[in-house]
């Protein structure tokens, strides 16, 4: 079965990434202006909100910036070890109730560090409930104490991912599923409610491009999530999923690739749309499908709406929609 999701294929889509982390404590009610945000980026029509993950964090977070850990050269863990994180499926849930067409995402869940049975029943709950609007992007990570505190050895967090989201399938597309293996083992196991969405939720694969990621793509991936290098040049990478994804007889006209738009500012430090959107139509006929944006922006709903409906308005215009 194909896990290519072709719905939203042929739509470039335009994103935005909300901070659902804090470096310290916001205090009671200091949540409130993020969900007046998301409020508005929903009335404003962009067409995904992603939200990204920790558990927990430890204190050697300079490993952030080391590639062969998973992190990113040059990169800055964006809080210290006492940042507050809020869990993107509990948050993402709350959202599906306050939103009506947005499409909920992490970007992206470390997936293998919890359970794979009810994962796959939060997902798929989480599925239902928002009317088949989610959307899972999935990586390693790059931290060792988070899979320490959770119990997963951190040198096997690519095969426990893979193993997660193997199950997850499962469970979401068979009626009594079974799975063998030496940490889980099950036979004639039923999970409903299964996803809205046919096949199951969509699972973007985070990742550099190595021969790991690819094969986790091929097998599981409806998207891709740039990360390392590829975040410079996902054109790239994406020409070399398509070549894997063919050879394995899987059809990659529908698979999705995101990657960031930078905001580029006018002399006056204003948002410059017409050079902003200037970038679009060479990352459309590229293959990128999700284009992302982060901006701050007002903590009250009506103010925040004025700033993204334009942004929407010259998207739509700039990707041919």
């Amino acid at each position: 079965m194909s896990n290519a999701h072709s719905l939203e294929a042929v739509t470039p889509a335009l994103s935005l990434q909300p901070l659902n982390f804090a470096a310290s404590d916001p205090g009671v009610g200091g949540w409130r202006p993020l969900f007046e945000q998301v409020r508005a980026a929903d009335a404003a029509g962009i067409d995904r909100l992603a939200v990204s993950d920790h558990v927990i964090l430890g204190e050697n977070l300079e490993k952030y910036a080391d590639p062969k850990l998973g992190g990113i050269e040059g990169g800055q863990q964006p809080t210290g070890s006492d940042g507050h994180w809020l869990d993107p499926i509990v948050l993402l849930s709350m959202w599906a109730a306050i939103t009506t067409h947005t499409r909920l995402m992490t970007g992206i869940l470390i997936a293998g560090i919890r359970r794979p049975a009810s994962l796959a029943k939060a997902l798929s709950t989480l599925d239902v409930l928002s009317e088949g609007r989610l959307d899972i992007g999935v990586g390693v990570g790059w931290q060792r104490e988070e899979y320490e505190a959770n119990g997963v050895p951190y040198p096997h967090r690519g095969a426990r991912l893979d193993e997660t989201l193997e199950i997850c399938q499962t469970l979401w597309r068979e009626t009594a599923a079974a799975h063998h293996s030496e940490e889980v083992d099950f036979e004639k196991i039923h999970l409903n409610p299964k996803p809205l969405q046919p096949g199951g939720v969509p699972l973007w694969v985070s990742g550099t491009l190595n021969p790991n990621v690819i094969r986790r793509i091929v097998r599981f991936g409806s998207g891709w999530i740039p990360w390392g290098p590829d975040i410079r040049d996902p054109v790239a990478g994406l020409g070399r999923i398509r070549e894997a994804l063919e050879a394995a007889g899987r059809d990659s006209e529908g698979f999705q690739v995101s990657s960031h738009l930078p905001l580029q500012k006018a002399d006056d430090g204003q948002l410059d749309l017409a050079a902003t959107m200037a970038a679009v139509p060479p990352m459309v006929e590229a293959g990128i499908t999700d284009i992302r944006i982060t901006l701050n922006l007002p903590n009250e709903e009506a103010a925040a709406t004025d700033l993204l409906a334009p942004i929407v308005e010259s998207f739509r215009k700039a990707a041919g929609r």
